[in-house]
């Protein structure tokens, strides 16, 4: 009985952290005062790539099945129906830039931006899209050779994405940015980690 309370303390202690992890910077960049000035879809494209940051915290914890509730078969396919939602974020977020300013997004995309943040997001976006594109065709590869190719990915989307959002001087309060963006790392790291430990398992069992 004693197991069964410390596990759904555990379980609601480590889902209140995620939400607030998650929470605090968002509500942080809704209240931002440089919204006042700035346009609707500009605002909506923003908010996009905070939700995609945000849902990176959550793609490595799903992975590797860390969230209680979620074993690793359950995390897994809910980790490929966030991974949509994902990828669904990032094109909002440079559709809506796009709409608000297409010669940014131009030499954004073409790698000529003066803003190094551009760099690493475009980085991170085709990242973002190259490991959509490997899971949809999972059937196709070794699992070995999937495995390392999705975690090379992640490595690059995370890096990217992480580097992008602290050079950004926007809507996000700063604090709560590099909290969130510290997290993300450490939960990338962790669910590799956890991977590696594993596939290392296995190879001894066969």
């Amino acid at each position: 009985m004693s197991s069964g309370w410390a596990d759904r303390a555990r379980g609601i202690l480590v889902w209140a952290g995620l939400t607030t992890a998650v929470a605090v910077p968002v509500t942080a960049a809704a209240v931002s005062p440089l919204l006042a000035w700035r346009e609707p879809i500009y605002i909506l494209a923003g908010f996009a790539g905070v939700i995609a940051l945000a849902l990176l915290l959550i793609q490595p914890l799903l992975a590797g099945g860390y969230l209680p509730g979620m074993p690793a078969l359950k995390g897994r396919q809910v980790h490929r129906l966030v991974g949509g939602v994902l990828v669904a974020a990032v094109i909002l977020h440079v559709a809506g830039l796009w709409v608000t300013s297409p010669p940014d997004v131009i030499d954004a995309l073409l790698f000529r931006s003066p803003t190094p943040f551009s760099f690493w997001g475009v980085v991170a976006m085709w990242a973002v899209f190259a490991s959509a594109l490997v899971a949809a065709f999972r059937r196709r590869f070794h699992l070995h050779a999937w495995r390392i190719t999705h975690t090379v990915l992640a490595v690059v989307i995370v890096v990217g994405s992480i580097v992008h959002a602290l050079l950004i001087e926007g809507t996000m309060e700063t604090v709560s940015k590099a909290v969130l963006c510290g997290l993300v790392f450490a939960a990338t790291v962790r669910a590799i980690a956890g991977l590696r430990g594993w596939t290392i398992r296995a190879r001894r069992d066969s």
